[in-house]
């Protein structure tokens, strides 16, 4: 059974889905982004012991800090590939970020080959389904150009900036390729 709570961040933010299968994160979204599609919002809602714990993470990163510790998560169809994509994600400091092409050189690198598509990469960091927790929000364009996030481009800046990160290396492309409909 999957279970969700709903999160109330503090202003300049979307509030937050969590789901969770009883005992692990399954999701965490902001609400109206289209990430939703890919998250359960008929279920029941619950205070379960995950939620509580991933409230005190989200209370503590909204205040500015680094969290020292991190919810239990699961994630589900995890391939290898997306595996990789998370550790590097997850290995990206508070307050810093890698574009989609840094994480395609560590990839290709790691696994002694030339070149790793900044495209599949792209697509592995926008499969996430857990954000902030999994700082997806972190992963950049090239030169700072700030594209193809699922949570929204405004959560994205707030997440940015309450990391302190110099605001001025970053751009919103006049068109977002990354989600440019066909």
């Amino acid at each position: 059974m999957i279970y969700k709570y709903n999160y109330k961040t503090p202003n300049g933010f979307s509030d937050m889905l969590m789901n969770s299968d009883g005992v692990h994160l399954t999701g965490l979204c902001f609400e109206g982004s289209r990430d939703m599609k890919n998250h359960e919002v008929d279920c029941e809602e619950k205070e379960l012991p995950i939620f509580k714990e991933t409230i005190k993470w989200l209370d503590i990163y909204f205040s500015g800090k680094e969290p020292d510790f991190t919810p239990k998560y699961k994630i589900n169809n995890l391939t290898p590939f997306r595996k990789e994509v998370i550790e590097i994600m997850n290995s990206i400091p508070f307050g810093q970020t890698l574009t989609y092409n840094d994480i395609s050189k560590i990839i290709a690198k790691n696994r002694g080959i030339r070149k790793m598509s900044s495209q599949a990469v792209g697509g592995a960091v926008g499969w996430n389904t857990i954000c902030i927790i999994i700082p997806c929000h972190r992963v950049v364009g090239a030169n700072g150009s700030l594209t193809g996030y699922s949570g929204g481009i405004k959560n994205k800046l707030a997440l940015l900036a309450l990391e302190k990160n110099d605001m001025n290396k970053f751009f919103i492309p006049k068109q977002h390729f990354a989600i440019r409909k066909k």
